[in-house]
């Protein structure tokens, strides 16, 4: 007998049909709504009835939601981030007069505990890099470190232009302005921005180029040579495009091998980038514009200010440090 849906569970899959058609959301980004509204639209369902209407749902509803997360074992973070999805759907169901008003409103943010990543120095990220020129790479079942031109553009482009795991996955051939030394980069949604091109990071391309041309070439792949994805697959299956799966787990093996802390991972550098500008002196407006930050404080929040560079900001300006 087929189970019959509720109204919650209609609306939740509306709104995730328009987060896919209409926003661009990222599959990531897709994937996690789908777990957390689908689950919350599963509770409201044993809760209120499947005949229930979706404007029964008030404030009480979902902090009892969240209490039952709590006592399931589920963090704070993880709490957070369930709310943060509920608070968008409400939000699309007040938007299309589904409900009066969102009652996620009236529901605070679970208060988190405040640290910073910690961030790889200039040096062990130079040094990192430096050895990679001449290492001749060692191949593992997952790729990493199978491709040696491949894996260090992937490290010169996370880190020499601050972008995304799924950015750089998402760089065509035809996206790399070289008369300009800039990369268009498809951020999260449909916006885009151009990212410098870095001296090291051009080098690197231009040593994985000829071998990735190669290597479509030898699979059959010759629509890919030029209109392709920049980061390609070992084997060339499927799309040939690399996975950001695979980029993490290229980064993490080749950081560990070179004595990095095991939590560095591709936004690990992405942080690095940003920290290390404003540790040079770069504009904090223009380490916005290049890392695709809507609001200034958040690259405020995803930099980090040294006790170094604070002593040094301090002693350069101050009137009375001298």
């Amino acid at each position: 007998m087929k189970t019959v849906a509720s109204e919650f569970e209609t609306f939740a899959e509306q709104f995730l049909a328009m987060l896919q058609n209409e926003r661009n959301a990222s599959a990531h980004t897709i994937r996690a709504y789908r777990r957390e509204v689908l689950n919350f639209a599963a509770y409201l369902r044993e809760t209120l009835g499947v005949g229930a209407n979706i404007a029964a749902v008030d404030h009480l509803h979902i902090r009892a939601y969240l209490g039952q997360l709590y006592d399931r074992g589920l963090t704070k973070a993880s709490a957070a981030r369930a709310l943060a999805a509920i608070r968008s759907w409400f939000h699309w169901l007040a938007k299309e007069h589904r409900i009066a008003q969102s009652p996620a409103v009236l529901v605070s943010t679970p208060k988190l505990p405040k640290h910073l990543p910690r961030v790889p120095s200039m040096e062990e990220v130079n040094g990192l890099l430096n050895s990679m020129e001449t290492s001749e790479g060692v191949a593992t079942k997952n790729d990493a470190a199978a491709w040696p031109e491949r894996d260090r553009m992937i490290f010169e482009l996370l880190y020499g232009c601050g972008i995304r795991n799924s950015e750089l996955v998402g760089i065509d051939l035809p996206d790399i302005q070289w008369k300009n030394d800039a990369i268009l980069v498809k951020g999260k949604g449909r916006k885009q921005r151009y990212v410098p091109l870095g001296d090291e990071a051009a080098v690197s391309m231009r040593a994985y180029l000829p071998q990735r041309e190669v290597k479509l070439r030898a699979a059959g792949k010759l629509a890919l040579v030029a209109d392709g994805p920049l980061v390609t697959n070992l084997r060339m299956s499927g799309s040939a495009r690399l996975t950001t799966r695979s980029v993490g787990r290229i980064v993490k093996h080749i950081a560990l091998s070179r004595g990095l802390p095991a939590d560095v991972h591709p936004h690990t550098l992405r942080h690095a980038f940003g920290t290390h500008m404003l540790e040079e002196g770069a504009d904090l407006r223009a380490i916005q514009e290049m890392l695709g930050h809507e609001r200034l404080s958040t690259t405020q929040r995803y930099t980090q200010l040294t006790a170094t560079q604070v002593q040094r900001v301090y002693d350069e300006t101050h009137p009375r440090a001298r």
